[in-house]
């Protein structure tokens, strides 16, 4: 049997991120659970109060429960921000975790933004999104304004809050970076010179890469060839 799938959307995302690509592995007989974290709900009152924390233990907890539901392992699936959260989740359910895939993203540590004033971060403009290295490439007009329209802005501790890191369990889950703003040389290269949000990568056992080009949101731009990636990984590939 195919592991369960954990889908965890970046930054002012929702699980609504990852329809077609749930669809997909969901018509192919994958069982599918897609998280909105704390705080990204459109109608949170009050995302000021939402600390990184929070986001650790909405991970572990869909990995726990989809796990002990299906009966088997879970492959927590992370895009973007949602690695360094979802990092620091992987130490406490690594007894149930079969993989952990991180899509245009890596394992954080540290806070991605340090000193970050606001309680929360809305969407930048596009302009702003380029120029911080998240692609759109590959995002229809029609796409870009649905992103825009549903977006939600991002509880600031997710940007000045380090992750809660445990025990180190988690170096030992297999993992899968999937490269597509970046090539996998281009990641390896961050790697060496200790960028943040991959740092991860350097105590991980044999991490492997899958390079997918397109822009930082595949699951919108290439989600039939997302959903193929992560039905290998599911089916122990």
């Amino acid at each position: 049997m195919s592991a369960p799938l954990v889908l965890v959307p970046g930054f002012w995302l929702g699980a609504w991120a990852w329809d077609e690509v749930a669809a997909a592995l969901r018509a192919a007989g994958h069982d599918v659970t897609a998280l909105t974290l704390p705080g990204l709900e459109p109608d949170h009152p009050d995302r000021g109060a939402v600390r990184i924390a929070d986001h650790v233990g909405a991970v572990a907890a869909a990995v726990a429960d989809a796990a002990d539901r299906t009966g088997e392992r879970a492959v927590l699936v992370l895009h973007s921000g949602a690695g360094f959260p979802g990092y620091a989740a992987t130490d406490r359910v690594a007894d149930r975790l079969a993989a952990v895939v991180y899509v245009d993203s890596g394992p954080g540590t540290g806070a991605l933004g340090e000193g970050f004033p606001d309680a929360e971060h809305p969407l930048p403009p596009d302009e702003e999104l380029e120029a911080d290295g998240s692609s759109l490439a590959g995002l229809s007009p029609q796409q870009r304004a649905e992103f825009r329209r549903r977006a939600v802005p991002e509880p600031g501790a997710a940007l000045r809050e380090a992750p809660p890191l445990g025990d180190g369990s988690r170096r030992g889950v297999p993992t899968t970076v999937v490269c597509c703003s970046m090539t996998s040389r281009q990641v390896r290269d961050l790697v060496a010179q200790g960028v943040p949000f991959l740092a991860g990568l350097t105590e991980l056992e044999h991490p492997a890469y899958v390079d997918l080009p397109t822009g930082h949101w595949p699951m919108w731009s290439r989600p039939g060839d997302l959903a193929e990636v992560l039905a290998r990984v599911a089916d122990g590939g």
